[in-house]
């Protein structure tokens, strides 16, 4: 009954956020509420650890000598999950004030002046492929950011740029795809030695670039005319002389393209080098404004920055999370994937309803069940066709990344990028379903189509 109960809130809290314009409510307010309460009914529903976490409770009750709690180890399975989510709050948080603080210098000026064209068409493509390999350098989040911040001071018009930032989304969902650091997915396939660098980058980047080309042929036949760009007051903002803009905008870069880095050197999660980056970014601009008078300095310095910040956008990322490892808790992505084994066995099947299935809930939870529920097979003589599906650098191992990767985009809240475009832009969650979800789809089903002809 529990089990049957969560499912049903979970289903009512995505319906709230979906309806939020409708209702009235405040989509943070909703996944917050979702993802407390799926938590609540979790631990009170079942007295019995789940069986996929008896050999957990049983490593627990040893390592508390056999007086561990059920209750204890339920509150120790939440917080096991909150380092993970907290790891990319923080990663967020750090992010969007970065890229605040070059936002807050003019920064992005270096970029916008360059830009000339007014042409919709010509600059959807300028952003959407500048977005796709930015986001292979540094990751499908971090990249949404900065080209939502991009598209604020090249577009005026709230329609036009919210149809700029769904393709944002595709662009930096497929970008990250063929990367092994540009999305968490394939990030984890990478550490977990299921692929390796060569085969990610080699064999996902021309399925990855059409899943972002066919939506963007789409969409550049639907739109007509020329944007109008923001008028910015002359007043408005602290003043930056021309050294300044370009230092941060400079330096704000080099410190995100530095925390992939600092994770393959240090092994330490990325929200650190974020945090090191941030550091250093707010050390830089204090001694470059010492001398400046309080109200001036105010507006151009971290403190500043973070007052703007958007922390419903946080809030709203922390309750989706939280219900989405209440659900991973309570076993239902593991029924969810072991149905998929059962009911379709073709491993090509599995991996794109894996990615579709992505866009409801966190595509991170469901490439960890099936890493958990698929090993990597040695490569030994006389291998079923099967079997060699799943050795190192395997297909099925190659088509879950692109699948997990790209998958997401077709709702707004299925990926990283799109919670945080959600959070920036305030985009409908039924706006998004109109005018993007099914442009998304057939970009990822084309991709997917494009990888089966060349390996299958």
């Amino acid at each position: 009954m529990i089990p049957a109960i969560l499912l049903i809130v979970f289903v009512l809290g995505y319906l709230a956020i979906a309806l939020e314009h409708n209702i009235h409510i405040d989509k943070a307010a909703s996944a917050l509420l979702t993802g407390t309460v799926c938590w609540a009914l979790f631990v009170l529903g079942y007295p019995e650890a789940p069986a996929h976490l008896s050999d957990a409770f049983a490593a627990f009750m040893h390592e508390h000598d056999g007086h561990g709690l059920l209750s204890v180890f339920y509150e120790h399975r939440l917080l096991h999950h909150m380092e993970e989510i907290s790891s990319i709050l923080f990663f967020l948080l750090g992010a969007m004030t970065i890229v605040g603080l070059v936002d807050a210098h003019e920064g992005f000026r270096v970029i916008t002046d360059k830009i000339k064209t007014n042409s919709k068409v010509k600059l959807l493509w300028i952003i959407c492929v500048l977005t796709f390999f930015f986001s292979a350098v540094l990751d499908n989040l971090t990249t949404s950011i900065v080209m939502i911040s991009l598209l604020r001071k090249l577009i005026s018009d709230k329609e036009t740029r919210w149809i700029f930032a769904g393709m944002v989304v595709i662009s930096a969902n497929a970008g990250g795809a063929w990367s092994p650091i540009g999305d968490v997915t394939t990030t984890m396939l990478w550490i977990g030695g299921q692929l390796t660098t060569s085969v990610i980058v080699v064999n996902l980047i021309v399925p990855s670039l059409v899943a972002m080309i066919v939506p963007l042929g789409i969409m550049s036949y639907k739109l007509k005319g020329d944007v109008s760009r923001p008028v910015v007051a002359e007043d408005e903002g602290a003043k930056t002389t021309s050294f300044e803009r370009n230092t941060v905008f400079i330096c704000g870069v080099l410190g995100l393209l530095f925390v992939p880095v600092f994770k393959t050197i240090t092994h330490l999660p990325p929200f650190m080098g974020m945090m090191l980056s941030l550091g250093a970014m707010w050390l830089l601009t204090e001694l470059m404004h010492r001398e400046k008078n309080i109200e001036d300095k105010s507006k151009l310095s971290v403190i500043g920055v973070l007052r703007k910040i958007d922390s419903a956008s946080v809030l709203f990322f922390l309750g989706i999370l939280l219900a989405v490892s209440a659900l991973q808790e309570a076993g239902h992505l593991i029924v969810a994937a072991e149905s998929l084994k059962t009911y379709l066995n073709d491993i090509y099947l599995i991996d794109v309803a894996i990615g579709l299935l992505s866009s409801i809930v966190d595509n991170v939870p469901l490439v960890a069940a099936s890493m958990g529920m698929y090993e990597i097979v040695e490569p030994v003589a006389g291998l079923s066709e099967w079997d060699s599906m799943f050795v190192q650098d395997g297909k099925f191992w190659q088509f879950l990344a692109y699948c997990a990767g790209t998958g997401g985009s077709a709702l707004i809240i299925g990926s990283a990028a799109g919670v945080a475009v959600i959070g920036l832009e305030k985009i409908d969650f039924i706006w998004y379903m109109k005018k993007i979800s099914l442009i998304a789809i057939a970009g990822y089903l084309a991709g997917a189509g494009v990888y089966v002809l060349m390996f299958a």
